[in-house]
């Protein structure tokens, strides 16, 4: 098997990548059967974004103080490629989004977890909703808010109050972040179809800016985010720590 592996600037991660890479070498990236991710979260998806042009599945191993939530364990004695082999596949599709600055210059970017909306100055955002072309609100004053997918709606969605999904659920997920109104609105759960349409307003006094995966948009005026069903990307994981188990076991701990 063809591996090539990816490391994040962590000790741990460096180490690791000498040693695996000493053992089963290092594969040209268009060559090889299988991505390998060392370190956390962080460097899982920058592998995924590598590895999703290229069709290659992403199997990642923690090496890193945090919690790697999207890795499986470091075993320094083990058969790695019999872990792959044996690994189970999930595909998951991104999200993708197209935007518009107040220039009029249009963007495209592709987001694992979310997308999200956020203030640029000390002043709250204000931002008009649409899903599938129906206004839900039309103000929303606050920090931001975000699109996530079932897959990342442990991650910055959860910490926001969002919550947790499993990956069968069929839905996306959009919350407020830090919202001060509409006072009672702070999530709501949307059918993975929907199309979910976001207007930034009073843009020169307010200003915001959207980050989806490892694009940062400024200046923005407007987005629309839907779940792109023609782009996927894979993950490998041991069978008894597989993500579906995760999510389910991360609602549930304290």
């Amino acid at each position: 098997m063809k591996i090539f592996f990816t490391a994040s600037h962590s000790p741990l991660a460096q180490k690791a990548f000498v040693e695996l890479t000493q053992k089963y070498g290092q594969a040209n990236a268009h060559e090889a059967d299988c991505f390998v991710a060392l370190g956390g979260d962080g460097q899982v998806l920058t592998t995924l974004y590598a590895a999703l042009d290229l069709n290659k599945p992403v199997f990642a191993i923690r090496r890193t103080e945090s919690m790697g939530f999207l890795c499986n364990s470091f075993d320094e004695t083990g058969d790695l490629v019999a872990r792959i082999e044996h690994a189970q596949r999930i595909s998951l599709n991104p999200l993708r989004l197209e935007a518009v600055t107040t220039d009029g210059t249009t963007h495209s970017a592709l987001a694992i977890n979310e997308v999200t909306f956020l203030r640029e100055t000390p002043q709250a955002v204000r931002l008009r909703v649409l899903v599938d072309g129906t206004e839900r609100l039309s103000k929303f004053s606050g920090d931001g808010i975000l699109v996530s997918t079932p897959a990342g709606s442990t991650a910055y969605n959860h910490s926001c109050g969002g919550p947790i999904m499993p990956l069968n659920a069929n839905t996306l997920i959009m919350t407020g972040i830090c919202g001060f109104r509409p006072r009672r609105w702070s999530y709501a759960v949307l059918p993975q179809d929907s199309a979910v349409e976001i207007e930034v307003l009073e843009t020169s006094k307010r200003p915001a800016k959207i980050e989806a995966g490892v694009s940062v948009i400024h200046d923005a005026a407007k987005g629309k985010i839907w779940l792109d069903k023609t782009q996927s990307f894979s993950l490998l994981f041991d069978p008894d720590e597989h993500l579906g188990e995760r999510i389910v076991r991360e609602q549930f701990m304290l």
